[in-house]
């Protein structure tokens, strides 16, 4: 095997630990009819057991010195993209919403960025298994009395469960914080893309007003005065002093429902 050294300036730390490649295979659930998108596959370590698993495997890496190791290391069934992720369309790949599954160990500066892309942008997979910061994982699981807006998004697009915890010791270099295996399965959205928007403007102008009750932040996102928010509140059971980090995602849902 040739060595690839970590590249500090991608925030690259490549995962060690095959218990962890295990686990993130049992995840995916996968089986040799089934196709791939492995996102920043690094030093193949993961990428060859899907080589094994999966049917079809398309492999988003935008390092060229990986590129041109995985090329020499890896079957020629597999299908390399040199590219930016965020950057990256999947129907440029022929890949369709619910047909393929997404594997991904993230460098952690662009996992909100990503997790947006895929969940609002990209024809959105069948399930996604990513590795990600342990503190952004419990963020992601957040249930009332600490919701936030991560939280909110990413439950509104799909179901939301943790695989495991990973120790730091799992990866070289070793990393500043530990992390954790997520797997998200895509639901269908209630809304169409517009009141999409219109739910997260709502909600996050309520979020932004650091614990502030609603009936102070309300108004001013729906464009209705303290005494019409207080009654449409009331109606729907809500407090109107509640805080935003204490609403349930249906109640923002039947907030949004109430003013169309």
């Amino acid at each position: 095997m040739i060595k690839l050294f970590p590249k500090k300036s991608l925030g690259q730390n490549f995962l060690i630990n095959q218990g962890v490649v295990a686990r993130i295979i049992e995840a995916a659930e996968l089986n040799s009819n089934e196709t791939v998108l492995e996102v920043g596959p690094g030093s193949g370590v993961l990428t060859k057991v899907l080589a094994e698993r999966a049917g079809r495997l398309f492999a988003v890496e935008k390092d060229h010195r990986a590129i041109e190791i995985l090329k020499k290391e890896l079957p020629s069934t597999v299908q390399i993209i040199e590219e930016d992720v965020l950057k990256f369309d999947p129907r440029a790949a022929g890949l369709t919403a619910g047909e393929y599954k997404v594997v991904a160990n993230l460098p952690y500066y662009i996992t909100s960025h990503f997790l947006r892309l895929m969940l609002e942008e990209w024809p959105r997979p069948a399930l996604a298994v990513l590795m990600v910061q342990r503190e952004v994982a419990q963020r992601m699981l957040a249930k009332p009395p600490d919701m936030n807006m991560l939280a909110l998004s990413v439950q509104y697009y799909a179901k939301v469960s943790v695989v495991m915890q990973v120790s730091r010791g799992s990866f070289r270099p070793i990393p500043n914080v530990d992390s954790a295996v997520i797997k998200l399965v895509p639901k269908e959205t209630p809304f169409s893309p517009e009141k999409t928007q219109k739910l997260f403007d709502i909600a996050g102008e309520c979020f932004s007003g650091k614990r502030k009750q609603l009936i102070t932040t309300l108004p001013g996102a729906i464009g209705k005065d303290k005494e019409e928010t207080r009654i449409l509140l009331e109606k729907l059971n809500i407090n109107p002093m509640a805080r935003p980090e204490t609403l349930r995602l249906d109640d923002w849902l039947n907030l949004l429902k109430e003013l169309q």
